[in-house]
């Protein structure tokens, strides 16, 4: 029997921009297998930031529901869903996301230390040395490449060893070819880690490495554009 590891139901978002009221999503329903990797598709102003963004518990819906790992987050206090989001989901973003006046090193054990974890630095280590990066440990994120920012993003967001990983354009500030290495990465580290993974992009080669697509089209998922990689 298929465990769904998240269970969102006719989850709305608007925003009010001056005279505008703007609809970003519009009673969509989604959900996510336990460790399967969903791509959402869709163009820019689609609502796909905005869906990742509300299924992570870092914005909330106008209406709506989410489970997540068993648990309704839509209702939680910031008190009781900081916490769990540190613990349950890892979040890689387009722009990386930093701390400047960390190092590589700091940034990843950042989540772990806020867990408590005794062991956040032999974790951050072992995700470095994993991602080939080990040499770069000291180096602030000045210092660093884009596509190695975005590896150290990468293994900010595993660090804790959350259940569902999200990743919203994370190739969208990078060349091609860091782009293919930085995704290959993604679903290389969700297979080894057991993890769910979410990801948005507006690229349809994307689509063919991973499980599920779904394409969102003005705030609605399009249920013709479903299909299954085989």
């Amino acid at each position: 029997m298929t465990v769904n590891e998240l269970e969102a139901t006719r989850l709305s978002k608007s925003y009010t921009v001056e005279d505008r009221y703007i609809i970003v999503l519009d009673e969509v329903d989604f959900s996510v297998a336990r460790g399967e990797a969903v791509i959402i598709e869709g163009k820019s102003g689609s609502g796909k930031s905005t869906l990742l963004s509300l299924l992570s518990g870092l914005d909330r819906p106008d209406s709506g529901k989410i489970i997540l790992h068993g648990r309704d987050i839509s209702d939680l206090g910031e008190d009781e869903l900081a916490p769990f989001r540190n613990q349950t989901i890892g979040y890689v973003f387009q722009s990386f996301h930093l701390v400047p006046s960390l190092t590589a090193l700091e940034n990843i054990m950042f989540p772990a230390e806020l867990n408590h974890d005794p062991d956040a630095a032999g974790k951050a280590e072992e995700l470095l040395n994993r991602v080939g990066l080990i040499q770069r440990q000291k180096n602030f994120p000045h210092q660093l490449s884009g596509g190695e920012k975005q590896r150290v993003a990468i293994c900010r967001a595993l660090v804790n060893r959350p259940r569902i990983v999200f990743a919203d354009e994370p190739t969208g500030n990078l060349d091609s070819a860091n782009g293919e290495i930085i995704l290959k990465l993604l679903l290389d580290l969700r297979e080894e880690f057991n993890t769910t993974l979410v990801m948005a992009t507006h690229s349809k080669e994307i689509g063919s490495m991973a499980d599920r697509v779904v394409r969102l089209i003005d705030g609605r998922i399009d249920d013709h554009s479903l299909r299954t990689e085989s």
